[in-house]
């Protein structure tokens, strides 16, 4: 039956379940004797820290802040007083040299001034999604909002081309930042935690060979929902508990929902809940005091996202079969 509590759990017995299943999967399959985990403050990141210190113990756990020129001040704040209060060890790699020697900053920036010439230094960026996801059959087209140095905004629509570079520019970020867990994971013999929440893994909200790279994803089953209400149950800041998810990734301040899911995840969580249980349009409408058509909007934009996304949860493909070898 679905209402608003469908998403409630017993945090300690789940707690227990991932922990005996990360031990395993961890010494066993995949050999390794602890974890890195790549921490910017946010919830997901959070919760899997705190999964791991439970698990293996702080001393086991190497903890990773990856700033670069247009992360927030506070994610690094944020993910310092999390290690600390962990009892981690951990490092901060600022990756922005990098970012700029492979001329990420260069293409992004070429991309923003084919569409606002006058985009310069000292300016700032996003883009975003339009509309409301509840009242309109919308069409997935993003817009830049950028910003100069008076703090004045315009926002202009984003052609295709441009809005390609603007990515391919930006997933540099992500892929760096592997790049970076997976040596601290190969000079300690530690695997690394992928942290996306359920909403994200079902959704594809990540960078293939980026963020979607790990060795084991502890809470991919895990509503978002459920994962500040794990937070919570393991004790981590209320700082880092109460924080707004947001993609820290462009220089102007951006949520998750404006880029990506367009609805809040509290939402969200539930409509994606009530569609991988067949809940029918009308009573997942009366659950969420919504009217069908809203529902159904959702509905179909989940199969789009999933549809269009799912090549980034493919793994290198071959074009004939090769005998197995490992069994």
């Amino acid at each position: 039956m679905f209402d608003r509590n469908v998403l409630d759990l017993d945090l300690e017995k789940e707690i227990g379940e991932i922990g005996a299943a990360l031990r395993q999967t961890v010494a066993k399959r995949l050999m390794r004797r602890g974890l890195v985990v790549a921490i910017s403050g946010g919830i997901d990141s959070s919760c899997t820290a705190g999964l791991a210190v439970r698990t293996f113990g702080p001393r086991k756990v190497f903890g990773l802040l990856l700033p670069e020129r247009d992360s927030s001040g506070a994610s690094v704040q944020l993910g310092k007083q999390l290690a600390e209060h962990l009892g981690i060890e951990y490092a901060i790699e600022d990756i922005q040299p990098t970012l700029a020697a492979i001329g990420c900053y260069e293409r992004y920036d070429h991309a923003i001034k084919s569409v606002v010439p006058e985009y310069a230094e000292g300016w700032k960026s996003k883009i975003v999604l339009p509309g409301d996801l509840l009242d309109s059959d919308r069409m997935n087209f993003y817009r830049l909002v950028v910003e100069n140095p008076d703090g004045e905004q315009r926002t202009e629509r984003l052609p295709v081309q441009a809005y390609l570079e603007i990515v391919a520019a930006t997933n540099f970020k992500q892929r760096i930042r592997k790049t970076m867990e997976y040596f601290h994971a190969d000079r300690l013999n530690y695997a690394v935690a992928g942290t996306p929440n359920r909403l994200e893994y079902d959704q594809g909200f990540f960078v293939k060979n980026g963020d979607g790279a790990a060795d084991v994803k502890p809470i991919a089953h895990l509503y978002k929902t459920q994962v500040y209400a794990m937070a919570r149950a393991l004790g981590l800041p209320d700082e880092i508990c109460s924080s707004v998810p947001t993609t820290d990734t462009y220089s102007l301040e951006q949520g998750q929902d404006e880029f990506y899911f367009v609805l809040p995840y509290a939402q969200m969580d539930l409509l994606l809940w009530a569609k991988n249980h067949d809940v029918p349009v009308e009573d997942a409408a009366r659950v969420m005091d919504l009217e069908p058509i809203q529902v159904q909007r959702v509905y179909h934009d989940i199969d789009r996202k999933r549809a269009t996304t799912l090549p980034l949860h493919l793994t290198s493909l071959l074009l004939k079969e090769v005998p197995e070898i490992h069994k």
